[in-house]
């Protein structure tokens, strides 16, 4: 299975607030790739809910690189792939916010949530929150850095793939009858309107 697994951390609810960023390249099912970065929001304000979830203040990011520095960086790793995320409409908004804050156009992807792969999977767990996930599966993290919440995520659908013996994002979604959503320059549509359109995105060829 091929995937970027993703993690944003935010400022607040305002556009362009992600202040932290982890990615996990998967290529033939292995991690083969971390990356994290703090992230100068576009505006100074950090909501104190936000603060305590994540422990970020503007002093920890006021030199860092705005998303828009990191941007050519990281876009190698989230266009024409599998994007992955715990509570990805969460993540993807935050990427579509803080592309159109710095008025970037937005990459050519597929995406799907791993909390719905942790569900279809693992019906009998309390509940799918990515705590609680890692704690059924034996994974150990560190819980609201983005690079370790990225790593639980890529290790939750590399989990599933073997449960279901589905090697390949076509394989696993078929198996949990899941439908990604599709990101692209001027368009996104999620996965539920996807599957009302009866539309299977194959992230590999960027077909459908």
């Amino acid at each position: 299975m091929n995937f970027t697994a993703i993690d944003f951390e935010t400022a607040s609810q305002e556009a362009g607030s992600a202040c932290a960023v982890g990615i996990v390249q998967v290529k033939d099912s292995e991690i083969v790739e971390e990356t994290y970065s703090l992230i100068r929001p576009f505006t100074p304000y950090f909501d104190p809910k936000c603060v305590a979830v994540h422990g970020l203040t503007w002093n920890d990011v006021k030199d860092a690189p705005t998303f828009a520095d990191l941007w050519p960086s990281l876009q190698p790793a989230m266009e024409h792939t599998l994007l992955l995320a715990h509570n990805a409409s969460f993540d993807m908004r935050v990427l579509r916010s803080a592309l159109d804050a710095w008025q970037l156009p937005w990459p050519e992807a597929a995406y799907n949530c791993t909390v719905q792969i942790a569900k279809k999977t693992w019906p009998e767990f309390f509940n799918h929150k990515l705590g609680t996930v890692a704690h059924e599966l034996g994974i150990t993290f560190e819980h609201h850095h983005a690079l370790e919440d990225a790593r639980a995520a890529a290790v939750i659908a590399l989990r599933a793939e073997e449960i279901h013996n589905a090697f390949s994002e076509e394989a696993l979604f078929s198996a949990l009858n899941l439908y990604s959503g599709s990101l692209g320059p001027g368009m996104h549509a999620t996965p539920g309107t996807n599957r009302k359109r009866k539309r299977f995105i194959v992230s590999a060829s960027g077909a459908v």
